[in-house]
């Protein structure tokens, strides 16, 4: 049996904790490829890698795009302000579209929760979820659990408080189900407004204050609040944010002394993190989870074309 059986990666949900293991493994190789002064491997020579973003990006198109170029495919990005979703085309009728073309690999990232899993359905290649409105982003969780492992030496055990806009961040979900499969003791830190449903939060760790929530902590994982996703009347009660949720320095002296700081980003500097914070090389991990996602993707990438590569 294969030890990643799957044919896509929508979600961290569904996977076993030594399968997380065995990507996490296979990320590591690339870490010292990516630092040498040449960075060419031919292994996906001849295959067709679409990035389709139908959400804004920075971190995980780019890093996407890096990937498969150095793995040597041939990486299109489809432009969706200038592509017929401007005409009213559906999402179903896109990917049936770019299916036709005979793509091998397609990545994609959208608004609606669920959507990478609609068009992996109907789709003849592996598809790569790169963030699925409120549902999953497996690709940033395992990159996160990469940096804390590196710099941690392990994942089991540690105290992660994944603090911000629980409830709309994708995120937020792919970690706390990677981290607590792999033995971390995770809890959720927030106003009341932007935590999940109890319903989503059994077994879990909660609390609205955050000098509370980070209190020993090893990982602080820092989120930025999701204006795109909020509520009329969830704005309106977030208007002291800044002063009951930020992470200054001071703050964070309440997390264990060797506490390593996390942020997916983009980051709002003095709204959810202080810069010192976040600039700080000895604690913060924010610019090593960038450079990580270049390897744990060119790994996704590597891992779902074996099969199709030998075949």
């Amino acid at each position: 049996m294969s030890a990643f059986p799957h044919r896509h990666l929508i979600g961290i949900e569904g996977l076993r904790p030594d399968e997380i293991v065995f990507l996490l493994d296979e990320a590591e190789q690339w870490v010292d490829f990516n630092r040498q002064p040449r960075k060419c491997d031919d292994r996906l020579a001849g295959l067709t890698q679409v990035n389709a973003f139908f959400e804004n990006s920075t971190r995980t198109l780019l890093s996407f795009e890096i990937a498969g170029n150095r793995l040597g495919a041939q990486v299109v990005n489809m432009h969706v302000a200038q592509s017929s979703v401007q005409k009213g085309e559906t999402l179903l009728d896109t990917a049936l579209t770019i299916n036709a073309m005979r793509p091998d690999l397609f990545v994609m990232r959208h608004s609606l929760a669920g959507a990478a899993q609609q068009v992996a359905d109907v789709m003849d290649c592996p598809v790569i979820n790169g963030g699925d409105g409120a549902g999953e982003h497996p690709t940033q969780a395992l990159l996160d659990a990469l940096a804390i492992r590196r710099r941690k030496g392990r994942i089991e055990g540690l105290k992660v408080a994944i603090c911000g806009d629980i409830r709309h961040s994708r995120v937020a979900r792919s970690n706390r189900i990677l981290l607590s499969a792999l033995g971390a003791d995770v809890r959720l830190v927030g106003p009341g407004e932007l935590l999940p449903s109890p319903a989503e939060l059994e077994g879990i760790a909660t609390s609205t204050d955050l000098n509370e929530g980070i209190s020993g902590a090893d990982v602080v994982m820092m989120l930025r609040i999701q204006r795109e996703r909020l509520e009329e009347n969830t704005s309106a009660c977030l208007e002291d944010y800044q002063e009951r949720y930020c992470l200054t320095r001071e703050r964070l002296k309440l997390a264990a002394p060797d506490a390593v700081v996390m942020h997916p980003g983009p980051i709002n500097r003095g709204v959810e993190i202080a810069g010192d914070v976040a600039d700080d090389g000895e604690r913060s991990l924010i610019l090593e989870q960038v450079e990580l996602g270049v390897a744990v993707r060119m790994a996704c990438l590597d891992i779902l074309t074996r099969e199709h590569r030998t075949s």
